[in-house]
């Protein structure tokens, strides 16, 4: 009996907490109506910065504002970012709840890490109970918040987030490889002297030796009688 009262007691608090979302979306959500549900869409943390542990939240409820707490996994969400054109991610949508213990029953959520600051989009696609979505919500003023540089709010140093040592590290690489072509050349060319030089060096030594056995007188042979001078005869 106290699970039912419970369960009831957060399937109202869920209800009060949709019904000024949708006639008056929060400014850190995007309320809207997608056929027989409605959608409040945002960022599960807000506000939401570069480099930290985040996620898609989607508070869902029926037409009479009744949460959804049985949407299974029929429903799947993808994130992208105008920072980084072209590149998705694909995120399974999971229950923040449990209906009579803890969380508010319609709230689902689908967690990632923004490593870029600027504007998001969420975009649904999937079914709910037969009914089929295709939405998307984008970061908007009149929406949900974009992801900021937690630098406006780091105290007392502003450390640069991984996103930003990846950046930094990006335009560094070029400039590393270039000073290591050419360091790798140079030593090369060096090499190359000090072999050149090394085989002059031989051929010098070679030559000298050559030299020097053209200039030396040849040997007598030991056999050979030494020949009388005319001096001695006489």
């Amino acid at each position: 009996m106290r699970t039912r009262l419970l369960g009831l007691t957060a399937t109202l608090g869920l209800a009060v907490l949709l019904v000024p979302l949708v006639a008056s979306p929060a400014s850190a959500h995007e309320a809207r109506t997608v056929g027989k549900y409605h959608f409040v869409v945002g960022f599960g943390d807000e506000p939401a910065y570069q480099g930290e542990k985040n996620s898609v939240q989607l508070l869902l409820g029926d037409a009479n504002d009744k949460p959804v707490a049985d949407l299974g996994d029929s429903l799947k969400v993808e994130v992208s970012t105008d920072t980084v054109p072209g590149q998705t991610l694909p995120l399974a949508l999971e229950p923040f709840f449990e209906v009579g213990e803890f969380g508010t029953p319609g709230d689902y959520r689908a967690f990632f890490i923004p490593t870029r600051p600027g504007k998001y989009t969420f975009h649904f696609t999937g079914s709910i109970k037969g009914q089929k979505v295709d939405q998307r919500f984008t970061s908007s003023s009149t929406g949900f918040g974009e992801v900021e540089d937690p630098a406006n709010v780091e105290f007392p140093a502003k450390d640069p987030t991984t996103g930003q040592l990846a950046q930094r590290l990006d335009q560094q690489v070029p400039r590393l490889e270039t000073a290591v072509a050419a360091a790798r050349k140079q030593g090369r060319d060096d090499a190359r002297r000090a072999l050149i030089v090394a085989i002059v060096g031989v051929v010098i030594g070679l030559a000298g030796v050559g030299l020097a056995l053209t200039r030396r007188p040849a040997a007598r042979p030991a056999s050979q009688p030494e020949v009388p001078s005319a001096t001695a005869k006489q």
